[in-house]
Parts: structure tokens; sequence; C-alpha cells
């Protein structure tokens, strides 16, 4: 598939752990991104309600996470991306971000799928790891009732037995049919969800991996959470990619969209 679109880039970490992280790891993602010419979100949850155990660290929630999130926006001058999980938080969400997510496991979720898209915001939502592809022209077309604004869709793998996710990217083309630019989140494609007990494991060493196959299958975005420490992150540790890592990844992610063109 030919394309001349630049790629763009979702990426930060999982959840807000505080101010100082969060810019330092924006400001990190933004001149990287500036310097490669790749068209850059800056994402990051200020609430993590769908996590494993009652202990598990949720995030500082949406009013002290918002307030981060604008800091971010109006400090680097970045777009925000992040999820809603009831409909109470919509409203306030859309003051401040720039896109609004959609989780996976809340994706048929008709309600709440409406009062995001009535806010006239783009809406990035996450395919269900219980879907196929082409369920998600349903979620679409619940969308498009109500705004004519264009949503993304984002693949993130699909439970395959317990504890694991595997991808098919068949099914980034399948939901580019629905004219929808198709985003592939390369690092919860390697989660293990739940697979640490109390806590979701995962396999970032082949995140890389799945990315270049993504972008070869002709994905319109990528989507890579990723810190400073993974292994001492408050949430996705196991799946997050070190920061460290992603100026050779998002050269050969360049390299394969520019021969993609040619």
């Amino acid at each position: 598939m030919k394309t001349d679109r630049p790629f763009f880039l979702v990426s930060g970490p999982c959840v807000i752990e505080d101010e100082a992280v969060t810019l330092r790891i924006a400001a990190r993602l933004k001149a990287l991104t500036d310097s490669l010419g790749i068209p850059f979100t800056f994402k990051a949850s200020y609430d993590k309600a769908n996590r494993t155990a009652i202990s598990s660290f949720r995030g500082p929630g949406i009013q002290e996470g918002l307030r981060v999130l604008a800091k971010v926006k109006e400090t680097l001058d970045v777009p925000i991306l992040s999820d809603v999980h009831r409909i109470s938080e919509v409203a306030a969400a859309a003051q401040v971000l720039d896109v609004i997510q959609i989780p996976a496991f809340l994706c048929r979720q008709t309600d709440l799928l409406l009062a995001v898209a009535k806010t006239g915001k783009p809406v990035n939502v996450k395919k269900g790891q219980f879907l196929a592809p082409w369920d998600m022209l349903n979620i679409v077309e619940k969308i498009r009732s109500v705004s004519s604004v264009q949503p993304m869709i984002t693949e993130r793998g699909v439970m395959f037995g317990y504890n694991n996710l595997v991808v098919d990217f068949r099914g980034i083309h399948i939901m580019q049919q629905t004219g929808c630019p198709v985003v592939f989140d390369a690092t919860h494609s390697v989660q293990l969800p739940g697979g640490a007990g109390t806590h979701s494991g995962g396999q970032r060493e082949f995140a890389p991996v799945l990315a270049r196959a993504a972008m070869a299958a002709g994905a319109d975005g990528v989507f890579l959470e990723v810190h400073e420490d993974p292994d001492k992150a408050l949430c996705d540790g196991p799946n997050s990619l070190p920061l460290d890592q992603l100026p050779a990844l998002l050269v050969q992610l360049k390299a394969i969209k520019t021969a993609l063109a040619a």
C-alpha cells in the first residue's frame, strides 16, 4: 500500500506518576519527534480504572491529572491524548484533551461513545481484545451518528487463551476500510493481561518487532508507552519501552514508511 503521508506517534508513560516525571518524558519525546519530523501526540492516563488488583496504582485522579496534562500542553505546545472511563468525566476531560480515548474494555459502551463524540473532539477507540477487526465498523458508525469528526481506531491485540495476546496484521487493512486512520499499539500488544497474578506482565522486547511489522502492514500511526526506567514504572512497566530505545526504533519506522511510498 503506497502512501506519502508521514506516520504519527502517540506516546508517553502509561499513567501520570507525578508532574516532574511526566514533563521530562514529554519534553524528550517532543525533542525527538521534532528532530525526526514525526507528528506527535502525548499520552498519559490520569486514572487507570481497569487495573488488575485493588492495590494497583491508578494515577492522581481526574482533577490533578488534567492539571498536569494542561501543564504539558502549555509548556511544550503538544496535543494531548488521555482516556475516559465514565460519562461524568467527559466534560472536564474535553476542556484539556485534544484527543479523547475510549479504552479497549469500554469500546462497545454506546452511551460513553456518544458522549465523547458529542464533544466534537477527535476520538481514539481502542479495539477490544475480544473483537474482530470488522466489528469496529459498528463502533465507528455509533460515533458518526452524532459527530462529523473522523475517529481513529487502535489495534492492541486479541486474547489468545489465558493471559496472552496475539496480533493479526490483516486487521490493520480491514479496519482502514472504515475510512478511519488505524493506529497500532505496539506496547499493549505485548502485554500479558493479569499474567503476573496481581498485575499484568509483558514482553517489551517484542514491541519493536511488532511496531516494524505494523508499519510494513500500512498502519497510519504507532502507539508506544515509554518510561525512563520501565522496571520502576508504577503501571505497565513490563510492556513499556525504555526511552533510550526510542530514537533507533523511530528511525527504522520512518525508513519502512518511506519504502512503502517508493
